[in-house]
């Protein structure tokens, strides 16, 4: 599928210079990443937020609206803020990416960020039925959270908490996947696209270590699953970057001796 672009009309040429835009010269879509902090420290080096950016450069806008700590329940709060209802130019796709904070158990060290699974699933359904109110034809993709390794977890807290660390788990491996399955199940009662990131990492030998820093956050590998699953995704819907026109012309169909030609144009 060609990416159906939003009219716009190039301005005129004075002087063989670009006059100034006529109306909204907003030209690239955007891909907003909401979720957590797996979200929000996806453009970091070897992020799979950054990998996508990088993907569709020049062709999107990929934004990064991840906010450490938060469960479904505090994301709720910030709806009307990020995606705001009547926007002219609302998102094209939308990552919801939250549940490892959901899935921290009730009466441990992270006690505050639970969220029952039968909240944490209505909560998401909210989130989506408020981005299908900003554009009925946004491309909504659920993306589970990862797998947990208890003994990352543990390990990681000795080393910052040292004789202070928690003397049992804040999060277990067995809790999140249902989270997990609850998700994969909302996106198939509602029609939406899905990554399964908690059973898809357990496919590989060695995934503790291989995916995760702390047993929980993503290394640069676990990075690359997501920018993997969530490119697939996209690529199966309609949102593939290789079928999308750049913002401007390609500086091959530039003419050194008359530039102003190519950009009074639509260079696809």
């Amino acid at each position: 599928m060609i990416w159906p672009r939003r009219d716009f009309k190039f301005p005129n040429t004075v002087n063989g210079l670009l006059s100034e835009p006529e109306g909204d010269s907003e030209m690239r879509p955007e891909i907003v990443l909401f979720g957590d902090s797996i979200t929000a420290q996806s453009f970091r080096s070897g992020g799979w937020g950054s990998a996508l950016a990088d993907a569709y450069s020049r062709k999107a806008d990929v934004v990064v609206r991840g906010y450490g700590g938060y469960n479904t329940r505090w994301a709720l709060f910030l709806l009307h803020h990020i995606f705001p209802l009547g926007s002219s130019s609302p998102p094209v796709a939308t990552t919801i990416f939250f549940g490892a904070n959901d899935a921290a158990l009730k009466g441990r060290t992270s006690d505050r960020q639970h969220v029952p699974v039968e909240e944490y699933t209505d909560n998401v359904r909210k989130i989506v039925q408020h981005l299908k109110k900003c554009s009925p034809t946004m491309l909504i993709v659920l993306i589970t959270p990862p797998p947990i390794d208890e003994a990352g977890r543990q390990s990681y807290a000795e080393s910052i908490y040292g004789e202070k660390a928690m003397k049992e788990p804040e999060r277990t491996n067995e809790t999140t996947g249902v989270y997990a399955q609850h998700c994969v199940a909302l996106a198939e009662e509602l029609g939406l696209r899905c990554v399964n990131l908690w059973s898809k990492m357990q496919e590989t030998n060695d995934w503790q270590k291989k995916y995760l820093s702390d047993g929980l956050h993503l290394t640069p590998e676990g990075n690359g699953v997501v920018f993997d699953e969530v490119s697939r995704v996209f690529r199966e819907a309609w949102l593939s970057p290789e079928e999308m026109p750049f913002d401007f012309p390609h500086h091959s169909h530039i003419d050194g001796k008359n530039p102003s030609k190519a950009f009074e144009e639509r260079c696809l």
